[in-house]
């Protein structure tokens, strides 16, 4: 299903660039649900492959996708709401591939990226949400203890119902997705209408952890955070020393705390650039983990108040650094200048004296490690060497009597 047409990925249009809140038609005080409701109507509208013969549409779908990157994101969202789009230029502009889309080369440079280690994000294909929507896809159960091995096309997804009784939505419920392959996917998770439509409200990407890929949702009626790595590529290229000090900056909040009873629907999203994704997916009851709940609800709390205490640390960090910085280089100058002083104060002492000074050859440089006595009756006017031929002859000539001595 996927067309010729090829969409430019290496950023957001040019400026002028209009109001994000007017691309998506959106109020000032749009809410989460509104902006992600409007994303998904306008993307669909506008998506290359729904328009072939309309170039502008191509321009408007990267448009609707620039905008909703900068609205979905509290963070980034509020920056834009102070200081406009130079607000969100200098500290992060989010790189995001629709991989429905791509021409070879394209996904090739953005596979290698993600090899070396860039996080990447991707969008998830038109197809599979158009799908959803319409209520047409085939959704597999999914009971609470059973896992379910599966393989995903790439750009594809399954589908998975789980239904909850009260007592278990009360317990709290955890779904995980894991690939021992090291696969890259996306797990979403999809509010239900009456009609059967499908509209996608929350995802996770999966994450390198060890040796495999995992993505998870945790609805333990208190609040969890996702980690977005992606945030802090630019402040790696720019400042790696104190990257590690923005980390934490990508936590953010998982809109949905709780289940309510009743079936609830959960996807595996194949977000590999090349090949299909290998997966078990897992949905258990939190009544049976609970020490590990408590564990994760005082790790997420002490992770956020860690977040706050970076904050300060980097300003305290960055003080310190600049002073260090300061000192190092006058240390590094005041050698220099002790350095040349020295060999000044070593000049002018050799200018003391009324005996010229005459250059020393290697060849003769050895005359210093003569002994006194035969230093002794040289002339001032010989030169090293003339005094270095006398005491070789001197040394030869002794040598001779001391043999005809012992001859007799």
């Amino acid at each position: 299903m996927h067309s010729n047409h090829k969409v430019k990925t290496d950023g957001p249009a040019q400026p002028p660039r209009r109001d994000p809140y007017e691309v998506l038609e959106l109020p000032k005080n749009a809410s989460e649900q509104q902006i992600k409701a409007a994303y998904r109507k306008l993307a669909l509208k506008y998506h290359p492959d729904k328009n072939v013969d309309n170039p502008e549409a191509a321009e408007m779908f990267k448009e609707v996708a620039y905008s909703y990157n900068i609205l979905s994101d509290p963070e980034k969202r509020q920056q834009y709401d102070s200081a406009g789009f130079d607000a969100i230029d200098l500290d992060y502009r989010e790189m995001e591939l629709d991989l429905s889309n791509l021409s070879t080369m394209h996904t090739m440079f953005a596979a290698l990226f993600s090899k070396l280690g860039v996080p990447i994000k991707t969008s998830i294909s038109p197809y599979v949400l158009e799908e959803a929507i319409k209520g047409t896809v085939t959704i597999r159960p999914l009971p609470l203890g059973r896992p379910v091995n599966d393989r995903v096309e790439k750009q594809a997804a399954h589908f998975f119902g789980v239904t909850l009784t009260e007592e278990q939505a009360a317990d709290g419920v955890i779904v995980r997705v894991v690939s021992h392959t090291q696969s890259k996917f996306k797990l979403l998770y999809f509010e239900q209408e009456e009609n059967g439509s499908l509209h996608l409200v929350q995802q996770e990407d999966s994450m390198k952890t060890g040796k495999i890929t995992s993505a998870g949702m945790y609805f333990l009626h208190f609040q969890v955070y996702r980690l977005d790595l992606a945030m802090n590529v630019l402040t790696m290229a720019k400042d790696p020393e104190t990257a590690f000090l923005r980390k934490l900056e990508g936590l953010q909040a998982c809109d949905i705390l709780e289940l309510k009873a009743g079936p609830h629907i959960f996807s595996v999203y194949g977000d590999n650039f090349f090949k299909s994704a290998s997966y078990t997916i897992e949905a258990v009851s939190a009544e049976l983990f609970k020490d590990s709940a408590e564990k994760l609800k005082a790790v997420e709390a002490q992770l956020l108040s860690k977040r706050n205490e970076l904050k300060d640390f980097e300003i305290e960090y960055k003080e310190v650094l600049a002073r260090f910085t300061a000192v190092s280089n006058r240390l590094k100058e005041e050698k220099v200048t002790v350095d040349k002083l020295l060999k000044s104060r070593e000049a002018i002492h050799a200018s003391f004296s009324t005996v010229p000074q005459v250059k020393r050859h290697s060849s003769c440089s050895n005359l210093g490690n003569m002994p006194g006595d035969e230093r002794a009756g040289t002339s001032a006017d010989e030169s090293p060497c003339e005094l270095r031929d006398r005491h070789s002859k001197k040394k030869w000539f002794n040598m001779g009597l001391k043999s005809e001595r012992k001859a007799h």
